[in-house]
């Protein structure tokens, strides 16, 4: 294993002997002789005993201001992990002349985080006591930058999740813990915060931890532990609190010693090769080889292995790497294997072992976590990554969201930034894919937007699609009416324009179906030439060729408008009851004086005693459009408002 450069593996600066807590978890880790006269036995013994310790990733979540900064701030300064230039930059003078350090600012580095007293990106911080190294991912608590948290906690081994003693447990606290539990972090340690500000009281802390973990008790952590802190002041962080005997007693025991004995869970089988192309690399005609980092599992020299997703099999040869060939490689090492076979492979394609059960499917079931102001879209199509796969896809269905207070399964439609739900999606090709819980790699995507390229969700995995019979060949999933439309960002739906012949339908109809097109949609137009194509008994009014044809189109997706005068009411209602179990039905009643009826059938060489033919008014159509001042824009705005509202287009 290699040393981790980015922690520093010398003390940088401690307290005093006389000022530090008395612990015997964080004891001085002995230093080696850096003078020109050391040891260099001594400082190989000291790197030796410094790789060898075990490694926790950990992330600080929880709502804004409740201390997440300040809490690691002190942590680095208790082990020794701060600098003392930097330890000089956030030291300030108090009133009565003694030095105050504001712990906060050793991680929240930008200019915009000190000015607003918040963290906005992650920051990444490293320690070490004697018995094990440590990576923070410091994250925002600010509602707007749930995503920088749910991206700072996707790797960690265990979350801190800091709650205000004053203020109790709050909906963004329920947020952060419901992500947290969403990738699958196993522990989560509750640290109530601040409760040097409401005098250590028992009651208050009973009450929040009462409270949090009705909550937890929802979600399937392995391990929920609670601690009464004072992260600006120390209590229980590094070393236990005169300040709450009453949680000593009861066993409690400092958050760092918490964290320095608690098991870091594998996560996935360490047998289970999870292997993606990301390049096929041929620097000579001699030489082709498959570079890609392991992203689960270990691959030795002469494994057999298949290639998905054409499931051929083939033997590794070499573990190439550029300081030379390896036995063996494990995730999440970037190597480079060649096969004693030739076998067709390219980028996005998966090596694993041949028991390995990885699933091929065009069809996800996952879980969101939206991270963008501009809500979900279904049908819209979206850049899926996977691994090294990029493919593009639509949400055909919003199963569910989550509300965060209840974490009840609410009805929905879309889901807008910050909220956690269920969906289906449909791609293009196939993925090569895993459950979430099986393999974090494998299990999880991010959605990209395809005009912005700006990263709008990140999925996890919870099912797919069954597109294989049972001796192996793919099938196709049957379209419904709901994907065909969304792929136009609308729903299908009829709009029956009714009234008498010269009122107007047909124009509108037609500027109507241009608008449509030119926003990206898909409609179309049923006239009375059409329609006499379609009924060859028209003149005897037979409505039923005019609605079964309206219905195919609208299960095409499509948004059918049916301009024609169809005089009878009993008629219309046949129409309206045919189509609204299905889709959204529309009616637009065109009104008009006879006059200006027959002029406008004159002027367009027809017969202008059509206006005069018997007509039915409907009684309560759902839009109404006047005639005789027709506004041919007016009336098109009127009738997309009109669809906007019923949910047939997206906006």
């Amino acid at each position: 294993m290699a040393i981790d450069h980015r922690s520093p593996p010398f003390p940088s600066h401690r307290p005093p002997d006389d000022e530090r807590p008395v612990s015997s978890l964080v004891s001085t880790i002995p230093e080696p002789d850096l003078s020109p006269g050391g040891s260099d036995a001594e400082i190989l013994e000291f790197l030796d005993d410094y790789e060898r310790r075990s490694l926790l990733r950990f992330v600080t979540i929880g709502s804004v201001d409740d201390g997440k900064s300040t809490l690691i701030g002190r942590l680095l300064y208790e082990t020794g992990g701060v600098f003392d230039d930097q330890l000089a930059a956030v030291t300030s003078t108090d009133q009565d002349g003694s030095e105050v350090i504001n712990f906060a600012n050793l991680t929240d580095g930008l200019v915009a985080e000190r000015e607003q007293g918040i963290t906005i990106d992650v920051a990444y911080r490293y320690f070490a006591t004697k018995r094990r190294k440590f990576i923070i991912a410091d994250t925002p608590g600010h509602v707007q930058y749930t995503r920088n948290m749910a991206t700072g906690a996707s790797t960690a081994d265990a979350a801190v999740i800091l709650i205000d003693a004053r203020l109790g447990v709050l909906q963004q606290s329920r947020r952060h813990g419901y992500i947290a539990d969403l990738l699958n972090i196993p522990n989560l340690l509750v640290a109530v915060n601040k409760m040097d500000l409401v005098d250590f009281d028992r009651a208050k802390y009973d009450a929040i931890v009462a409270e949090f973990r009705a909550f937890t008790d929802k979600l399937s952590f392995t391990n929920v532990e609670f601690f009464p802190v004072s992260a600006l002041e120390g209590d229980n962080v590094v070393s236990a609190s005169a300040r709450t005997p009453w949680f000593g007693e009861a066993g409690g025991k400092p958050l760092l010693e918490h964290l320095e004995t608690m098991p870091v869970e594998s996560a996935g089988d360490d047998e289970r090769l999870i292997y993606p192309v990301q390049l096929v690399s041929r620097p000579d005609l001699d030489f082709r080889g498959y570079a890609g980092t392991i992203a689960a599992g270990r691959v030795r020299q002469g494994d057999l292995i298949k290639v998905l997703p054409s499931g051929k099999t083939s033997r590794v040869e070499r573990i190439v790497t550029w300081d030379g060939d390896l036995p063996e490689a494990f995730a999440p090492m970037s190597v480079t294997l060649t096969l004693s076979d030739e076998i067709d492979i390219s980028r996005g394609d998966v090596l694993t072992g041949v028991e390995n059960d990885l699933h091929i499917s065009r069809i996800l079931g996952a879980t969101l976590v939206w991270m963008h102001d501009i809500p979900l879209e279904i049908g819209r199509q979206y850049l899926v990554k996977h691994m090294t796969s990029l493919v593009s896809g639509t949400v055909v269905s919003v199963d569910h969201k989550i509300d965060m207070d209840t974490l009840e399964q609410v009805p929905a439609e879309t889901l807008a930034l910050n909220d956690v739900g269920d969906v289906s999606l449909s791609l293009n090709r196939p993925l090569i894919l895993d459950g979430y819980t099986d393999d974090k790699t494998a299990g999880s995507f991010v959605i990209i937007d395809r005009i912005s390229n700006v990263t709008i969700a990140a999925g996890m995995i919870r099912g797919h699609g069954e597109d294989y019979q049972d001796d192996g060949r793919a099938v196709a999933r049957a379209l419904t009416a709901g994907e065909r439309a969304g792929r136009f960002n609308q729903q299908p739906a009829v709009l029956w324009m009714t009234g008498r012949s010269g009122t107007g339908k047909i124009v509108v109809a037609r500027a109507l179906e241009r608008r449509l097109f030119d926003a990206g949609h898909m409609a179309y137009v049923f006239d009375p030439q059409l329609l006499t194509r379609i009924n060859r008994q028209a003149q005897a009014k037979d409505f039923r060729p005019l609605v079964t044809a309206a219905e195919l189109m609208a299960d095409a997706g499509m948004i059918v408008i049916v301009a024609y005068t169809s005089p009878a009411r009993a008629d219309r209602a046949i129409a309206r009851d045919s189509f609204t179990d299905r889709f959204t039905f529309v009616e637009a009643f065109f009104d008009a004086d006879l006059p200006t009826c027959r002029s406008r059938l004159e002027a367009l060489g027809r017969d202008p005693d059509e206006a005069s033919l018997a007509y039915e008014p409907p009684d309560d159509p759902d839009v109404m459009v006047d005639g005789n001042e027709l506004n041919i824009e007016r009336e098109v705005d009127r009738l997309i408002r009109a669809l906007e509202r019923r949910g047939v287009l997206g906006r």
